[in-house]
């Protein structure tokens, strides 16, 4: 039997489960170019018509700056601190440093749900008000654990034996953090960045438990969702997905292109 023969199956299989994902997707895109209110065919368009209410809705734009503004942040700060705490774990000797780690990644394995209800019930304790810096709380916690465990399984006896060669002549220990490690973990650290920005631009259940009046974009499309059928979701989702796509491209690219120079230096 051919060899393509035998692959139909493979093919087929990998067809659906791709159409079954991105079907949904596809077609949120494309009516968001409809010119009609209703999103169904026949399909009335290109038009513009929907991007456009859209840049010109206050509220929409306003959750879009939050949006953005959360994911930055919380992005930023959670890389950091995953970054020290990658480099403390792989290049120390720290007590119970296996009970540690397991506690540091344990985030990953609760739901977003109790998170952000564990977290309102803490700052209520504290009197401490709902707002987009409890968000970014939220999002540090839920992107951390993943920052670490990306940059961590990037700390290998390599960069291990680099730092030693740059102490053996003469480099102080900060000059070996940003001279020597940071640049070897680059893609490491953009793409632990790059996936926390992205978990953190659309998520909704944290956002929506610790805003009040400042709320995130998705916080807000679920508000315009509760109002009826509203033709700029689909248009502000398109958005959304464009931004998401852009960043995991923008990462592949990096981190590719990272891993293709040292081959061709080797």
């Amino acid at each position: 039997m051919p060899k393509y023969v035998r692959n139909i199956p493979i093919i087929l299989y990998m067809a659906l489960f791709y159409g079954f994902i991105f079907l949904p997707v596809l077609a949120l895109v494309l009516f968001s170019f409809q010119g009609s209110t209703l999103p169904v065919p026949p399909f009335d368009g290109p038009s513009l018509q929907w991007y456009r209410e859209v840049f010109d809705d206050r509220n929409l734009m306003e959750a879009l700056r939050n949006s953005l503004v959360v994911g930055l942040a919380s992005a930023s700060i959670a890389t950091v601190l995953a970054l020290l705490a990658a480099y403390a774990l792989a290049r120390y000797r720290i007590f119970a440093s296996n009970i540690v780690r397991a506690m540091l990644i344990a985030p990953l394995n609760v739901s977003y749900l109790v998170i952000g209800l564990g977290l309102l019930i803490m700052f209520n304790a504290l009197s401490l008000p709902k707002s987009l810096v409890a968000v970014i709380i939220g999002h540090v916690v839920i992107n951390f654990p993943i920052c670490f465990a990306i940059i961590y399984s990037q700390l290998g006896e390599r960069q291990a034996n680099l730092e030693r060669a740059a102490r053996d002549l003469g480099a102080a220990e900060w000059q070996v953090l940003t001279l020597i490690t940071i640049p070897l973990l680059y893609p490491a650290i953009f793409a632990g960045f790059a996936l926390s920005f992205t978990l953190s631009w659309d998520e909704f259940i944290i956002a929506l438990l610790l805003t009040r009046f400042d709320v995130t974009l998705p916080v807000e499309i679920d508000s315009l969702l509760r109002r009826g059928l509203n033709p700029k979701t689909n248009a502000i989702g398109s958005v959304v997905f464009g931004v998401s796509i852009a960043l995991v491209l923008i990462a592949e690219l990096i981190i590719f292109g990272r891993g293709a120079t040292n081959r061709d230096e080797q």
